[in-house]
């Protein structure tokens, strides 16, 4: 797959893995792991960027957490209808993008976020735009937090190709996170395997 098809894919998908499919799924194991570092590392006045928000679940649940200077990035425009139904509060309160990370990213000034995170996300960046990783690099202020799969569950993530592909549809690209961000000079600081991803904290130097 081109760039251009699979940031198309996401934008325009529809029920399994679409905003609404995972609003009603809700926070999770991640979400819950997520606000416990970010309470140890940063005070609630954080600025945190999730890239790949969708409908807002994450960032719903650290809302409730007490963290409230909160940012969005989503490709997919349902993603912020879904989100002012699903969780009205943290809709009104926060700032949101629908865009493209690629097409997004450049335009925020260097350590414009105290936190930088994704879940699931930036394993489907294709490896024509892996040039988004130094950017995420440079708007981080202080933490990097990546929860990506790579390998805990048996059906995804497996073997020795540098591509798989979810239900045999959209590709998932295997990377080291830590060797990625490690070679963008961020220090790993945490790595923790959930069920599903495994969750890996940096910081910025």
């Amino acid at each position: 797959m081109q760039p251009d098809d699979v940031r198309r894919d996401w934008a325009e998908r529809s029920g399994k893995f679409s905003p609404a499919y995972y609003a009603r799924i809700g926070p999770n194991e991640v979400s819950e792991t997520l606000a416990n570092v970010l309470e140890h590392y940063v005070d609630d006045a954080a600025a945190i960027l999730e890239v790949g928000c969708g409908s807002g679940r994450h960032l719903a649940y650290l809302r409730e957490r007490g963290f409230g200077n909160l940012t969005g990035i989503d490709i997919n425009d349902e993603s912020f209808d879904v989100m002012v139904e699903q969780y009205p509060g943290l809709a009104d309160s926060g700032t949101f993008h629908a865009d493209a990370v690629e097409e997004l990213v450049s335009e925020f000034d260097d350590g414009a976020f105290d936190v930088v995170y994704s879940v699931e996300t930036l394993q489907h960046i294709h490896p024509d735009d892996e040039w988004v990783f130094d950017e995420l690099a440079r708007v981080t202020g202080d933490l990097l937090v990546t929860a990506e799969n790579e390998g805990n569950s048996p059906e995804r993530g497996r073997g020795d190709a540098a591509v798989s592909y979810v239900d045999g549809e959209f590709p998932l690209y295997h990377r080291h996170w830590k060797r990625v961000f490690a070679d963008r000079g961020l220090v790993q600081l945490i790595r923790e395997p959930t069920s599903r991803d495994t969750i890996r904290v940096f910081r910025a130097p």
